[in-house]
């Protein structure tokens, strides 16, 4: 598999490009700004884009959407709840097939009703579900402190420890993390109930 992380922006977005290497098919998630840098990245690894994959709706992920369709012809794949311009839609456990590559839909509503994350061999793309040491905000419309909870303790940190955590900004002390080392470090997964992590989640800052 060919992976590459491209930070974008001045919002310390990452940009990621997937791709199978014996077909040269490739998936980019989240593109928003500097695309000309994204499809360079691409163009160096003679791959050919065919699917534009969304972590959720919120403009500094989806930015870029429309104009790399137009160059590339890419299919765009979101949730099934965006509310986006999308030309494939996904729900929790559907495969996207990228060449030879199976990018696995693990639906995580919390951050919005509509984020998801892309689980790809041991590579997890968590959008702004999870970040390295962080999680993302509840209080946007759509969020759910409540649905963030469930996706956290009965979709994300279910997944074996070694699994890579690939945000969609680096807010961390690295780019990437593991699911074990944010289960032992990230203070907002520190083991509670449903109600605990909900006060936690809402209390002022």
């Amino acid at each position: 598999m060919i992976f590459l992380q491209i930070e974008v922006g001045a919002m310390k977005n990452f940009t990621y490009v997937i791709g199978d290497e014996e077909s040269a098919e490739a998936a980019v998630i989240d593109p928003s700004w500097d695309l000309d840098a994204v499809l360079a990245t691409v163009n160096e690894n003679n791959l050919h884009v065919s699917y534009i994959i969304n972590s959720h709706s919120h403009r500094d992920h989806t930015l870029g959407n429309q104009e790399l369709a137009n160059r590339t012809g890419a299919k765009i794949v979101a949730h099934r709840n965006a509310r986006t311009q999308h030309d494939v839609s996904v729900d929790d456990g559907d495969i996207v097939h990228v060449g030879q590559l199976k990018v696995k839909i693990i639906y995580t509503p919390g951050h919005t009703a509509e984020s998801i994350c892309l689980l790809v061999e041991n590579k997890l793309m968590t959008g702004d579900t999870l970040f390295v040491g962080e999680c993302g905000r509840t209080d946007l419309p759509t969020g759910s402190s409540e649905q963030l909870y469930d996706s956290f303790f009965s979709k994300i940190l279910v997944l074996d420890d070694d699994i890579e955590v690939c945000p969609g900004h680096h807010y961390g002390d690295r780019p990437i993390s593991t699911i074990g080392h944010e289960r032992k470090t990230n203070y907002t997964l520190k083991p509670r109930t449903k109600v605990e992590f909900i006060n936690f989640i809402n209390e002022p800052t």
